[in-house]
């Protein structure tokens, strides 16, 4: 096996919580040694089901086990003087803390990170918890439920009279703990320039996924609103259907799309009714529209359908249950499936999607047994590091050159991570197809009065960039893009995956131009393999990965999260995997290919669920908004328009608080409520009781009762409410910034701080206008003349203006 990235890096982990887990993960999983740092009895996640029998009668989580394969695991109490000395000689030979522990027990610890960075300032800390380290949130209890209303995540999500639907656990680990991953791994990318301490938000993490519709509000001014189970915000069909046999995802958005479907329907008369005509004419007109096609769909299997969509470029996907998900060929030709181990048990789970093909991540492997490494010698090492970084420190990825050939949401975001840290990303874009997030609709005003230059997704995307033009479907345009990658040190695409290939310029073309080029592409379905040329959305990411079928209530249809999850989702797995192949390229001074399947980048969202269906054989049934393990748990109605509260009950502590929050003494006397199994069997008459409370308060307030009182509770709140959340506004989450063209605006931050900052990094650079910095770019890095410059843009293989004969609206990814 070839060395692995980040094998000469020693992480310690410290505290618990999946996110924390799942960045551990990533670490581990590419070579770093990580050690596990666990309280007497083991870490609190060894104990949350699904369960697996590890041998001697013991019983380990399958999901903590995944979460922690190729770790050491040590025990230590961090309130002993002596374990904690132990602890600080350890971490005396790390390069990176991760530490997980929420701020106020930080602080009063033994183990305090200002007195860590005193004594030991080589050393790079990282601290992920539910809100940050500053803002009036800090201190609030979470669940994933709760951090994910807050974020936006689900009110959007449900039936038309409520409740909203939340999603189950698991997913928030993936999301934050990428995120925590990227910052972490550019401050050791960077290390020679002094250790970085980085505090990341778990929230804050989340509303990468939310910013879309938050964009959509700012833009219009209106939310999506909630219209029904699976009746997803991009129009209509979108959703999930039935079918002969097994459901199909559908995704129609453009006009070519709907004629495509109409053809494979057997139905071409419907593309022309004039009732069908749009996508809100589609929406207005569901019902009949659906009575039209779902008899047709029954007709076939959503195997034959799927077969059907690729052929007519339809953005469709099977959506398999578990057990389907693990059977299917595609995943286990790519080795998306791998083995992980603890005690004497073994079983299926994700493998990290980061697919670096000189340098794959471990196909997971062995999870560590509470305390198993205890007592065993480590080989002595001395970290690089031996400062930390100040102010006057260049940013950890100054100095690299990132192509950024992509659009939209998922690769533009990819590289907004890398532009945030320092990275020059050079947004290549043509005047004859500008990138479709300045907009699909090019009627009206788009060219004369340059609407493609107001569009506010774009600004969120592109933040930190440089943007040029070039027409690629000409040779000089060609001939420029292949001068700017033999000095750059990474390309980056998410097109179809036959786009670059027709070209000429597959990852093969590019690596012999440069050969230590990091060349990324993201295709719904990687370049190889017989789905390679599917067509999607992050709408059909989230079908084709199986999240639907364990989401909602047992009897619905498969239920869709209303959020494009595969786009920010894949957008931080890229931006990690970009990492990789950056140390990978600083350690062999190879370039490589990184092939990444946004799909596969979702499956860690669905781990638990495919850990419990391959190590017991089913997975079980949903249960709506009620919790495996916290009673009450749940979304619930508050004074005011369809206003809600989601509350978690985790202890029979936290019960008999809520119980005096709501002034109901005789449930709190009540002996047959007085454990979790006791509440399970009432909870139907329990959620009665907690809505006639709810309904008689604000959502706010009901927010900061509960929390004072220690119960986790969150407003969910629409994407449109989060500009004015106050703990988001005294955090400096909204930067405001005025562009031309676009005036004054407000752009998201970071979802991290560096050191001990309240504040995020200002945005240094907004989005670029189109074609800003060609002169800039062509003349600085390839040394072309004014007159060379002005020669390019009269014969229009440059500019900064978009060419209407030739635009193009793009469809899918």
């Amino acid at each position: 096996m070839p060395k692995l990235p980040l094998s000469d890096m020693r992480v310690v982990e410290i505290g618990s919580g999946d996110a924390l887990s799942y960045c551990g993960k990533l670490f581990a999983d590419f070579g770093a040694e990580v050690i596990k740092v666990e309280p007497s009895g083991g870490d609190p996640l060894r104990g949350i089901a699904p369960f697996v029998d590890a041998g001697d009668g013991r019983r380990e989580s399958g999901t903590f086990a995944w979460l922690n394969t190729s770790k050491r695991s040590i025990i230590a109490d961090l309130d002993r003087p002596a374990d904690v000395a132990r602890i600080s000689a350890l971490l005396a030979t790390a390069d990176l803390l991760l530490d997980g522990r929420p701020p106020s027990a930080i602080q009063a610890s033994l183990l305090p990170h200002d007195e860590l960075r005193r004594r030991q300032p080589g050393l790079a800390i990282t601290a992920l918890s539910w809100f940050g380290e500053h803002g009036p949130y800090r201190d609030y209890q979470a669940t994933d439920s709760v951090c994910r209303s807050l974020a936006g995540s689900v009110k959007l999500v449900g039936p038309l009279e409520g409740p909203p639907v939340l999603p189950r656990d698991g997913q928030i680990a993936v999301m934050a703990g990428t995120t925590a991953f990227i910052p972490s791994l550019a401050g050791l990318y960077g290390r020679a320039h002094g250790a970085r301490r980085f505090a990341v938000s778990a929230l804050a993490s989340m509303l990468q996924i939310s910013e879309f519709d938050t964009g959509l509000a700012l833009e219009v001014g209106f939310t999506r609103p909630r219209l029904a189970i699976n009746r997803f915000g991009r129009g209509y069909p979108v959703g999930t259907f039935p079918t002969k046999h097994g459901w199909l995802g559908i995704t129609v958005v453009t006009p070519a799309q709907w004629g495509a479907f109409c053809t494979m329907i057997g139905l071409p008369e419907l593309e022309a009714e004039p009732h069908f005509a749009d996508s809100l004419q589609r929406t207005t007109h569901s019902a009949e529209l659906l009575g039209i096609f779902q008899p047709v769909l029954m007709q076939h299997t959503a195997q034959h359908w799927f077969e059907r969509g690729i052929e007519l470029r339809i953005p469709l996907a099977i959506v398999p249950d578990m057990a389907e998900l693990l059977q299917q060929p595609y995943y286990r030709e790519r080795g998306a499936f791998a083995p992980v181990a603890i005690g004497g048990a073994s079983f299926d789970a994700p493998v990290l999607p980061q697919y670096l093909t000189r340098s794959r991540p471990l196909p997971n492997g062995r999870a560590p047994l509470a305390g198993e490494h205890d007592g065993e010698a480590l080989p002595a090492r001395k970290r690089v590091a031996s400062r930390a970084a100040t102010p006057d420190d260049p940013q950890p990825l100054k100095g690299l050159r990132i192509l950024d050939l992509t659009m939209g949401w998922a690769g533009p975001s990819a590289t907004r991570q890398m532009g945030d840290l320092g990275a020059d990303v050079i947004k290549v874009e043509s005047c004859q197809y500008p990138d479709w997030f300045r907009g699909t609709d090019t009627r009206g005003p788009y060219y004369p009065e340059r609407t493609y230059e107001k569009i506010y997704w774009f600004q969120q995307m592109n933040r930190n960039k440089r943007g040029i033009t070039l027409d690629l479907t000409r040779p000089q345009g060609m001939t420029l893009l292949k001068r700017l990658l033999a000095d750059a040190d990474a390309v980056i695409d998410n097109y179809a995956a036959d786009v670059l290939p027709r070209m000429g310029l597959d990852a093969a073309a590019m690596l012999a131009i440069n050969p230590r080029l990091v060349v990324v592409t993201m295709p719904a379905f990687g370049m190889s393999g017989p789905w390679s040329g599917v067509r999607a959305y992050g709408s059909t990411l989230e079908q084709a990965c199986g999240l639907p079928s364990v989401t909602g209530r047992e009897g619905d249809p498969p239920t869709m999260l209303h959020a494009a999850l595969g786009d920010p989702v894949g957008g931080v797995s890229a931006a990690a995997a970009l990492l990789l192949g950056f140390m990978h390229q600083r350690n062999t001074g190879e370039g490589q290919h990184i092939d990444l399947s946004a799909v596969e980048a979702l499956l860690p969202l669905v781990a638990p669920s495919i850990i419990e269906q391959s190590a017991t054989g089913t997975s079980g049934p949903r249960i709506g908004n009620r919790h495996p393990r916290f009673v009450p748990n749940g979304c619930f109605p508050c004074a005011g328009e369809d206003q809600w509260i989601t509350l978690a009950v985790r202890s029979d502590a936290e019960w008999q608080a809520l119980c005096a929050v709501m002034h109901r003494p005789d449930l709190a006397g009540d002996s047959r409520l007085a454990s979790a199994e006791g509440r399970r069997a009432e909870e139907d008459r329990i959620e009665v009781a907690v809505r006639h409370w709810t309904a008689t308060v604000r959502p706010d307030l009901a927010m900061v009762t509960l929390q004072a009182h220690g119960i986790p509770a969150g407003v969910a709140r629409l994407p449109m409410d989060l500009p004015g959340d106050p703990h988001l506004v005294k955090v400096g989450h909204w930067q405001s910034v005025e562009r031309p063209f676009m005036g004054p605006h407000l752009l998201p931050s970071v979802a991290y701080r560096e050191g001990d900052a309240e504040m995020p990094y200002p945005v240094e650079h907004l989005a670029p206008t189109l074609g800003q910095h060609n002169a800039e770019v062509l003349g600085e890095l390839l040394g072309l003349s004014d007159a060379e410059i002005a020669e390019l843009r009269a014969a229009e293989i440059i500019g900064d203006m978009a060419i209407a004969k030739k635009a193009k609206a793009a469809s899918g990814k």
